[in-house]
């Protein structure tokens, strides 16, 4: 064999090389959307109840603030990954007074409840996850439309 053959060979070796170790990486599961209904209760009264779109694998940040005000009535970050068919979630809320870390894990269609506070029931947030594309979203969707159709449709 010629110097070039081998050096050919070697080359064509470290291409496949390359190309198996490429296909031996996980692959990155698709971004799989979600639906976040949630109530925030501190010391038992409701101070908010956002209504999220999000996704897996990307941080979703919502604020509420009156316009003027320095401080947002309430600020919140959650963080959805997938592991396998459950859902984990990071959860950060912060009230001007109070703020609060939890994690947990939840199926599609689970409603899960944590205690941020320092006690129970010092600050409390509810929360429903849903895939966005499922027969349970849709049929959800349906009665949210349904009920604001009749509500608009009294009279007080």
């Amino acid at each position: 064999m010629t110097r070039s053959t081998l050096i050919k060979k070697a080359w064509l070796a470290l291409v496949l090389l390359g190309w198996a170790c490429v296909a031996a990486l996980p692959r990155q599961a698709e971004a799989e959307p979600l639906y976040f209904a949630l109530e925030v209760r501190r010391e038992g009264r409701l101070v908010a109840q956002p209504k999220l779109l999000g996704e897996t694998g990307r941080t979703v940040r919502a604020e509420r603030r009156k316009p003027g005000a320095a401080e947002p009535d309430y600020r919140l970050v959650l963080t959805p990954t997938a592991e396998g068919k459950a859902f984990h979630l990071q959860l950060d809320l912060a009230l001007p007074e109070l703020k609060g870390h939890s994690e947990l894990s939840l199926l599609h269609g689970q409603e899960g409840r944590v205690q941020l506070g320092r006690w129970p029931g010092e600050l409390e947030v509810s929360l429903l996850l849903m895939k966005v594309d499922s027969p349970e979203f849709r049929a959800l969707m349906d009665l949210t439309q349904a009920a604001e159709a009749s509500d608009s449709g009294r009279t007080i």
